[in-house]
């Protein structure tokens, strides 16, 4: 428990590890819900921030959409959570990410440009989600840093660098904190506890990794190969993607409440598309999701089609007399991710969720080890959302499908 401006802040075990560490590389490696990242956005507001002096802090993500969802957010929340209030505590420069506290500043970066490190001179640096940094990103920041890094992230191979040559090598100052669900009991919901915990019946390596924290090496993974695309630019109205032209837009849906709804936009190139993350959010009623996805999705462009979830006609009809153009989405799993492997072009960089779902999305293996070929039901809201939007919209061969799917 710590104590800050008459608040009650609580507290998980990796926080305490924090502050006791003394190594100039601290990895954070963790399952999911493990209070890994939350507990590094407390550890920098309430040690760095609050009770350091004439100090230079860097929050770094690899994209700036990833950092403004994630690392930003939950740090800005947290701070309006604790009481702090602007100006009396700090000043923030939104359009420069940059948080001024006393005599500290703080800078949230993103390094999809590389330039940016290299004019970089930083007392601490966490780098989220690390896996996502390359190698040259690291050395950039290690050779700009007079202080501590922290890296926080799932371990989802034993053969990503981070662990050949940072942990491995011997040749740094580490410090490791692996964290499970388990130390974040008091906080993360039983409905996660108990899909952590399934896992073990599901897929071997996935629970290594999100359930135990575990190194892993992803095997029978589904989307191999795929690429980002990052500038999107309207000319004389027409949309185009990294100079590609998107000739039409539909829209995928799966439902969620404990888990997330991932609403996607599947951007027609010809026969090919490319997809975009538009939301990914749990704890949305069927009305709050309705009343998302209307700001999602403007009124005037409200004629193209969603292709939902076919399991859910209730929540189908209700998007329905809501004027939305809604579908149910095509049921045969296999045959829809074959299609699409063979038109997905990729992601925009934007969609950080789905980037990786697409990652870790695998296949099953059956108990004699024979890998099946449905996917592992397990962290695939996004897979399954651009299945519903792509492959209900075409065959496999990639012709305007004639048969309608429309529920009414």
């Amino acid at each position: 428990m710590e104590t800050t401006n008459n608040y009650k802040v609580k507290v998980t075990n990796v926080y305490d590890w924090l502050e006791q560490s003394k190594a100039e590389i601290n990895i954070l490696r963790g399952g999911r819900g493990s209070s890994k990242s939350h507990s590094m956005a407390q550890f920098f507001i309430l040690e760095k921030l609050q009770k350091a002096e004439n100090k230079t802090f860097v929050i770094a993500r690899k994209t700036l959409p990833a950092l403004k969802k994630t690392a930003y957010r939950l740090v800005m929340d947290l701070i309006k959570e604790y009481g702090f209030d602007t100006p009396i505590d700090y000043k923030l420069n939104k359009s420069d990410l940059e948080l001024t506290w006393g005599s500290n500043t703080l800078y949230f970066l993103s390094v999809d440009d590389p330039e940016k490190i290299k004019s970089l001179n930083t007392d601490d640096v966490w780098l989220e989600e690390a896996t996502d940094f390359n190698e040259d990103d690291f050395y950039q920041f290690n050779l700009r840093c007079s202080g501590q890094i922290y890296l926080s992230f799932n371990p989802t191979s034993a053969l990503h660098w981070i662990k050949r040559k940072l942990i491995d090598s011997g040749n740094y100052n580490i410090g490791e904190n692996v964290s499970t669900y388990k130390d974040n009991l008091e906080f993360i919901p039983e409905r996660q506890i108990r899909g952590l915990e399934a896992l073990i019946n599901v897929d071997e390596n996935l629970h290594k990794i999100y359930t135990l924290g575990e190194w892993g090496v992803l095997e029978n993974i589904i989307y191999g190969k795929w690429n980002t695309f990052s500038k999107v630019e309207f000319i004389d109205g027409t949309k185009f993607i990294d100079g590609k032209k998107v000739d039409e837009i539909t829209y995928g849906l799966d439902f969620g409440f404990s888990n997330p709804s991932c609403l996607t936009e599947i951007n027609w190139i010809e026969n090919d598309f490319i997809v975009n993350e538009l939301l990914y959010q749990n704890k949305l009623t069927n009305s709050e999701l309705i009343a998302r996805t209307k700001k999602l999705i403007p009124e005037d462009v409200r004629y193209r089609e969603i292709y939902a979830d076919h399991s859910e006609p209730d929540r189908i009809s209700e998007f329905y007399h809501e004027d939305f153009n809604i579908h149910k989405a095509r049921k045969d799993v296999t045959t829809g991710i074959d299609f699409c492997k063979q038109h997905m072009l990729g992601i925009t960089a934007s969609s950080i969720n789905g980037i990786k779902e697409l990652q870790g999305y695998s296949r099953r293996k059956d108990k004699d080890n024979h890998v099946m070929e449905e996917p592992v039901k397990f962290f695939d809201h996004f897979c399954d959302s651009m299945r519903y939007g792509s492959y209900s919209k075409l065959d496999v061969t990639g012709s305007s499908r004639l048969e309608d799917f429309n529920f009414r």
